[in-house]
């Protein structure tokens, strides 16, 4: 069983340009459980001036990759080989996506989330596969790509 997630903030394992772009922050990471947590901002809004979608969707993901990879620290990372979600209310104000590993193989995850609202509510819940990388495939040099 993990411990309570910190009300602190707590570095990222490694960096996650997209998650530090929507201002998500690392609460919990722990033996195959994580918490994510985003103070929700106005651009973050669909036309109801409610959470978007996307945003919640890409909260619920972080958190069930952050909780597959605290299984194995040290391994260059995980990918997202497929993803459900289901929205279940409007979500407003401070969000918190809490995953855990429900099954794990040598190389698979599969794993669950909820997401709550300000109020505790349950506004989303996730489930997902996420497959261990043994190492970070090279990029390919593509015509008009600058130099490296």
């Amino acid at each position: 069983m993990p411990c309570a997630p910190s009300p602190v903030p707590r570095p990222w394992p490694v960096p996650l340009p997209w998650a530090e772009t929507l201002g998500a922050t690392l609460h919990l990471w722990q033996d195959g459980h994580a918490e994510v947590r985003l103070a929700l901002q106005a651009g973050q809004h669909n036309s109801w001036q409610v959470a978007h979608g996307g945003v919640l969707m890409s909260l619920l993901d972080i958190a069930m990759a952050q909780a597959a990879r605290s299984r194995h620290p040290l391994s260059p990372g995980v990918v997202t080989l497929e993803m459900k979600t289901s929205f279940l209310q409007a979500a407003r104000g401070g969000l918190r996506a809490q995953a855990r590993v429900l099954h794990a193989t040598a190389t698979l995850d599969f794993c669950e989330a909820r997401l709550l609202d300000a109020d505790g509510r349950l506004c989303a819940s996730a489930s997902g596969t996420f497959q261990h990388l043994r190492a970070l495939p090279p990029r390919r040099q593509r015509a008009g790509d600058p130099p490296s």
